[in-house]
């Protein structure tokens, strides 16, 4: 049940891949910023939840120890919602936990495409080969046999 509280409150997952920021560091940074948000700590890194406008702007806090390192995702349901809550499901991992984990595999590929835009550097499209010419292939074919 959606009550009036719950559509002004939003929930952000606050997701570290950074090697001068620990996921501890954020959290700090958010307990320091003494706004009337929930904080929880998981093992992707911290979900913020609360008003919006306090939510983003702690957020954007966070994100400025090192941008492209620290990476944020708007949860979809708050914490504790029945929907997706392990609790009133029986257990087992919540629906969304296997996607958001492939998410963050590929977080530190994107870290470091960005830090390389930032650098200037220019990132070679590799060389695609053009189609076989027939002629080629029947070569190829005929020495085969």
């Amino acid at each position: 049940m959606v009550t009036e509280n719950d559509e002004v409150n939003v929930t952000k997952i606050v997701v570290i891949d950074s090697d001068s920021v620990l996921p501890s560091d954020a959290a700090m940074q958010i307990y320091a910023s003494e706004t009337d948000i929930t904080i929880k700590e998981t093992c992707f890194g911290t979900m913020v939840t609360g008003p919006r406008e306090a939510v983003e702007r702690v957020v954007e806090e966070v994100r400025s120890l090192d941008r492209n390192h620290i990476f944020v995702k708007e949860r979809g349901f708050a914490p504790g919602d029945e929907r997706r809550c392990r609790a009133s499901r029986g257990g087992g991992p919540r629906p969304g936990f296997h996607y958001l984990r492939e998410e963050v595999q590929m977080l530190p590929i994107i870290g470091h495409a960005l830090d390389d835009y930032e650098r200037g550097n220019v990132i070679e499209k590799p060389k695609v080969s053009g189609k076989l010419p027939v002629s080629n292939l029947k070569e190829i074919i005929e020495s085969e046999l």
